[in-house]
């Protein structure tokens, strides 16, 4: 198990290196320093000698990848990309391109983001699989193929639909929730429920579908017909063997979407007005401050890869005639 974890976590530091070095030329692609300064100082006539201070304060006043005017190893640490890219495998961030600490700005953020991710992800898990379970227990009648026709109609839809649909009903009509914004402590509340609303809402199309296959796919098997032949109930069924022995596929879901709790949602976030880790990057994304953007691609592949080995993981606490070697 030791062996395992170590092996898996050196395969990850290649993986991180490329991820960082694609970020890094794809940014540099569209815009050079010297665009980042002429953006960054917001005028539109400025010297050259005020883009060269600008860049010497934020570092990006030597070449990007390679070195040519220094010797030996310096020509490829005395750049941008190394100087830019070996402080965050030790997760330190650094300041954004307006000065502020990206540490401490990630560190607030991730709250207002979790607190919708966590909420959306256990009742949408709770109500998906619950309808499955009952879709199952209907099958082949009416009821079933109604709701698979709604189910394939609500998987079409877009995700923009739903929000845009539930502000203009729920805020504008109905006047139940605030249409965006954020509050701190207990009063965060009422600014939650209705992002969490529509995100359980835009969810169950694909996620009840999805473990309604698993749950048909399982009930064709022999334990199921053993346990029928018993005398146990078609519900006892369901719950007790079915939805057991599907685990596996409903971790490998639950467990690789985790990290991804941490970066929040960018169009949630974004229509909302929720302060978290999306809008953070779709907001820097909007002012072309590469060091915000490549710290949370960093973070984002960091957390996914942690939870493709948390997903191992599951599969050996779920069923133990699996090794990991």
């Amino acid at each position: 198990m030791i062996a395992y974890l170590l092996r898996r976590l050196l395969y990850a530091v290649p993986i991180l290196i490329g991820v960082n070095l694609l970020t890094f030329i794809l940014f540099f692609v569209v815009n050079a320093p010297d665009d980042m300064a002429r953006m960054q100082l917001g005028e539109k006539r400025v010297t050259q000698e005020a883009v060269q201070l600008w860049k010497q304060a934020h570092g990006y006043d030597k070449p990007l990848l390679f070195n040519p005017a220094a010797a030996g190893a310096a020509q490829f640490t005395d750049t941008i990309f190394f100087e830019k890219s070996v402080r965050l495998f030790a997760f330190q961030f650094g300041a954004s391109d307006d000065g502020r600490n990206i540490g401490a700005d990630i560190a607030q953020r991730m709250w207002p983001s979790l607190a919708i991710a966590l909420p959306v992800l256990i009742v949408g898990l709770v109500v998906n699989i619950s309808v499955a379970l009952l879709l199952v227990l209907l099958r082949a009648t009416y009821v079933d193929i109604g709701s698979v026709v709604i189910l394939v109609a609500l998987l079409s839809i877009s995700g923009l639909f739903y929000i845009i649909g539930g502000q203009f009903v729920l805020s504008k009509l109905l006047h139940l929730a605030p249409i965006s914004g954020y509050d701190t402590g207990v009063n965060a509340w009422k600014f939650l429920v209705l992002p969490v609303l529509i995100g359980v809402i835009s969810g169950i199309g694909a996620g009840t579908r999805w473990y309604r296959t698993l749950f048909l796919e399982e009930i064709s098997k022999d334990y199921v017909r053993t346990a029928r032949a018993k005398g146990l109930s078609e519900t006892r069924v369901l719950v007790r063997h079915v939805l057991g022995n599907a685990l596996i596929p409903i971790l490998t879901g639950v467990v690789v979407v985790l990290p991804l709790l941490f970066m929040g949602s960018l169009l949630t976030e974004s229509f909302f007005g929720i302060p978290g880790l999306g809008s953070y990057t779709i907001d820097a994304i909007s002012n072309q401050d590469f060091a915000i953007v490549r710290a949370m691609v960093f973070l984002g592949a960091v957390l996914y890869i942690l939870g493709l080995i948390l997903t191992d993981f599951s599969y050996a606490l779920v069923d133990p005639r699996i090794r990991l070697q």
